[in-house]
């Protein structure tokens, strides 16, 4: 259903900002109502990104924190996709960020409290720019699962976090990207938040074995929705763009 041209938020998409079985939202979660504040100029048309900006192993997660000769440990994957309006249409000159943990499940920060062995050639970030037609593409290694103190025994699944800007500051958006076929993901207390299994399923990357790298890498599509009733479950903003 539209409404004055646009597609219309769909309130039951998203979960309820508490829910007490993900224990960080009873405090992350507003406890009074919510404040509406206009948006700044340079919120609405800043920044904007080039290509400038990119370096030539920006999209490339195996080498990109790599000493010379050296590649990050683990399965390597290419994952790609399109970011895509709410009728199909594609999204050019979005920066597409992204984060994850390493292959044995660990992220790189001085936080970390996992066990897990940190890979000292990968960092776990990077990022990309649309092109013309929407897509966009990055080579990195399957990260692993691991646990969290949630619960007694809480475990997410393998996942990668994106982050996609529009054409201001205002205009981002953040999600996560599941790997077909995992049955940790029904198991994970963030993602039972989401009432809708076609939310969740918005959520997870298809199998592609058409676009793998002989002897190299498997690949995942995953396309990214703005709006609509096709979108994408967001983090951080449950209308999307």
């Amino acid at each position: 259903m539209t409404q004055n041209g646009y597609f219309a938020r769909d309130t039951q998409w998203h979960p309820p900002a508490l829910t007490p079985g993900y224990k960080t939202s009873v405090a992350r979660s507003p406890t009074r109502a919510k404040l509406s504040f206009p948006t700044s100029l340079s919120e609405e048309t800043g920044p904007v990104f080039g290509h400038n900006i990119l370096g030539p192993l920006d999209n490339d997660l195996i080498h990109n924190f790599a000493a010379a000769d050296q590649s990050a440990i683990g399965p390597r994957i290419v994952v790609y996709g399109r970011v895509l309006d709410e009728t199909g249409r594609p999204v050019p000159g979005a920066l597409v960020e992204v984060w994850q943990a390493n292959a044995g499940g660990r992220y790189r920060h001085k936080k970390e409290s996992y066990l897990a062995s940190l890979d000292p050639n990968f960092g776990g970030c990077g990022r990309v720019i649309t092109d013309e037609n929407g897509c966009y593409e990055f080579r990195t290694i399957q990260p692993g699962p691991y646990p969290w103190p949630n619960g007694p025994n809480d475990w997410r699944p393998a996942h990668i976090h994106f982050s996609v800007f529009g054409q201001g500051f205002a205009q981002r958006l953040i999600t996560q990207m599941y790997f077909e076929g995992d049955p940790m993901i029904w198991l994970c207390p963030i993602v039972g938040t989401i009432d809708d299994p076609r939310a969740v399923e918005s959520l997870v990357a298809a199998l592609d074995m058409t676009r793998t790298i002989p002897m190299d890498a498997r690949a995942y599509k995953f396309d990214i929705v703005l709006r609509g009733r096709r979108q994408t479950f967001f983090e951080n903003r449950a209308e999307g763009l």
